[in-house]
């Protein structure tokens, strides 16, 4: 068996394998890594494209939409190689990407994932970060999570200012995330109420939880499309984003300090609620109400709250994202004032 798997997640993605497959093959050191695409019960040409068109390719299919969760854990449970990557379906590689990812991975065994810079695919002339992972994550002081190279909706070009070594991460992308199969398993995989966002997130706090470090290696890096399942602005996506942050805080927090840091966000969404009204954003208005309704019915599921906050250890956790974007106008990770 070879030492990684690069585990693709597809759902109706005939045209993205087409687009990006190809790159990904490439780029790919097949001497460390076999490449493998889980359906998730697509009813579109996917299969059929693997079929005629990448038959060199290994494939797992399921029956049903088991979601971003519930397909990897599936696909994870099927393979179970040393390491695997979850790697979108929408992501371009550059040839060589996977190599330092698996030498930090096999030089530091106290690290229990990594993830590449994440680029967005298709920004011109300029390297841009990309929305969902930039140069790593973090979680500010009230829950909101936010990335080197990206604050809420600012992105900044990929200046080579994040290229300092690797770095400490609280959280790594679920675009391109390099964990540990086994200790994936151990913490229990991604969380399948999630269904989708912020369940690397919350598998990365576990992973924290279980002692482990996570961290971005700047000398790999990847080209995200983003949006490929559900685009910016979706009520939907609201959903699930509004819904998801506050399981994820209830899950993954003292009770007592996660029934405070609760509070604070019910009023911080109660005006995001009225920010959306006030737009006419009707659809993300009731996304916040169904998310809070949701959120509600779905916390009894979780009785087993850690003992220790981990949004106290780090800088980088200290850090209120809102009073610092909203109202000092910082729109650089380089410009906020670490505690």
């Amino acid at each position: 068996m070879k030492k990684v798997a690069v585990i693709i997640l597809n759902w109706n993605g005939a045209a993205l394998l087409r687009r990006y497959l190809p790159t990904v093959i490439e780029g790919t050191d097949d001497a460390i890594a076999d490449i493998i695409v889980a359906d998730n019960g697509s009813t579109d040409a996917s299969m059929q494209v693997l079929q005629d068109e990448f038959p060199g390719v290994k494939t797992l299919r399921f029956d049903a939409n088991h979601g971003f969760a519930g397909g990897y854990n599936l696909a994870i449970g099927q393979t179970m190689y040393p390491y695997t990557v979850l790697l979108n379906s929408d992501v371009r590689t550059p040839r060589g990407w996977l190599n330092p990812l698996l030498d930090y991975m096999e030089a530091h065994p106290g690290v229990g994932a990594v993830m590449p810079k994440l680029l967005k695919d298709g920004a011109g002339d300029k390297p841009m970060f990309e929305y969902a992972g930039a140069a790593g994550g973090y979680i500010d002081c009230h829950g909101y999570p936010y990335c080197r190279g990206r604050i809420f909706e600012f992105v900044e070009e990929d200046k080579g200012q994040y290229d300092n070594g690797p770095k400490s991460v609280f959280w790594a992308t679920g675009a391109c995330l390099m964990v540990r199969s086994g200790l994936y398993q151990d913490v229990g995989g991604l969380d399948e109420a999630f269904f989708a966002h912020m369940e690397e997130i919350d598998l990365c706090w576990r992973i924290r939880l279980a002692g482990h470090d996570l961290m971005m290696v700047p000398s790999s890096h990847v080209y995200h499309l983003g949006g490929g399942s559900l685009p910016q602005g979706n009520p939907r996506k609201t959903y699930l984003n509004f819904r998801n942050n506050l399981l994820l805080l209830h899950k993954n927090l003292p009770v007592q300090e996660g029934k405070r840091l609760l509070f604070i966000r019910r009023l911080m969404d109660t005006l995001a609620f009225g920010m959306a009204l006030a737009k006419l954003h009707g659809g993300d208005a009731w996304a916040i109400v169904r998310a809070h309704r949701d959120f509600r019915r779905m916390r009894s599921g979780y009785t087993s709250q850690p003992t220790v906050n981990l949004l106290r250890e780090l800088p980088e956790e200290r850090v209120n994202i809102i009073t610092a974007h909203y109202l000092r106008g910082v729109k650089r990770f380089t410009d906020l004032k670490m505690k």
